[in-house]
């Protein structure tokens, strides 16, 4: 199962943004197909470094408080795959980096994640005492 998804993300998604890439540049042109990739590119990491800062600051506000930070931890990754999409050229990767830099939709993939391990834990697929090392 694993094995499937690692295939498709790392051959079929690039195959998939290009066909993508080739359709838009042939619509509007190589150059502003192009332009869009690279302004995507810079504006994405530009959000993602501001709303990276502005979760850091929450987490440390939270520690400071002596709380736990999780939901921010977890908001703190998505930031970073968010990022790490925006920076990949592709348009397809973008509008899921772009998502991922909108609260609301972080909001609805932690309750979706939550979910599915919670799922998991009833099923026994995750083991969840604790170890000591």
């Amino acid at each position: 199962m694993i094995w499937t998804v690692l295939l498709l993300l790392f051959v079929g998604m690039p195959l998939l943004e290009l066909a993508v890439l080739l359709k838009v540049g042939e619509w509007i042109g190589a150059f502003p197909t192009f332009a869009i990739v690279i302004l995507t590119g810079v504006l994405g990491a530009t959000l993602a470094k501001l709303e990276g800062w502005r979760v850091m600051l929450r987490i440390q506000q939270e520690l400071g408080q002596g709380r736990m930070p999780a939901p921010y931890l977890l908001d703190g990754v998505m930031i970073l795959v968010a990022g790490v999409m925006l920076i990949t050229p592709g348009f397809i990767t973008d509008v899921v980096g772009f998502l991922l830099l909108m609260a609301p939709f972080r909001m609805l993939m932690k309750q979706w994640l939550k979910s599915k391990i919670e799922q998991n834990i009833r099923r026994d697929a995750i083991d969840v005492t604790y170890v000591e090392w």
